[in-house]
């Protein structure tokens, strides 16, 4: 019975003693995978009333809502399932992703110190009778995996609304961790 409780203290002392596993991929390079997808990013948006862009609590960073800023300084607009296609509102979710994570490499420099993006919030002006919301979201949702593979999986909610600021076509806000620096 003695030489049992040793074991099992040793093996806890052992996993005890074992690191936190840092990186969960050693070529983890977000910066190199946005270059290789052509995606330049741009000076984050200001805000357009009294917030701030993100606030960072702990590990914690939240980023205030997001629209579909086009290089050109212009929104994607419209209302989905009226205005817009399904393909035109998952361009204009993607484009929203793209102003997240111009926000987010502001707030934390390089981006190899996201260790996960963990809520997405996607708004969608839809039409009465629009019920593909998820469809339009995969737009931002897809981009996040694609430049932050594993990290870039999150948890999400996609809703309608009647209509969102500007008439843009999507707004969307997102909660990340980021590594302890």
């Amino acid at each position: 019975m003695k030489v049992k409780k040793t074991f099992y203290l040793l093996l806890l002392l052992i996993v005890a003693c074992v690191p936190e596993k840092k990186d969960q991929d050693s070529n983890f390079d977000p910066e190199s995978k946005l270059k290789e997808l052509g995606i330049e990013l741009m000076i984050p948006s200001d805000p357009v009333a009294n917030y701030v862009n993100t606030v960072q609590s702990g590990n914690l960073l939240f980023i205030s809502g997001k629209g579909p800023l086009k290089n050109d300084g212009e929104y994607i607009k419209g209302k989905l399932g009226y205005d817009l296609t399904i393909d035109q509102g998952y361009e204009a979710a993607r484009a929203t992703g793209i102003n997240l994570i111009s926000t987010i490499k502001s707030a934390i420099g390089d981006l190899k110190n996201v260790k996960q993006i963990i809520r997405v919030n996607g708004m969608v002006n839809s039409a009465s009778n629009f019920t593909d919301q998820p469809k339009v979201i995969n737009g931002c949702s897809d981009l996040l995996v694609e430049v932050f593979g594993d990290r870039g999986k999150h948890t999400r909610v996609a809703l309608g609304m009647n209509s969102l600021p500007m008439n843009i076509a999507v707004e969307i806000d997102l909660i990340l961790e980021v590594e302890n620096n």
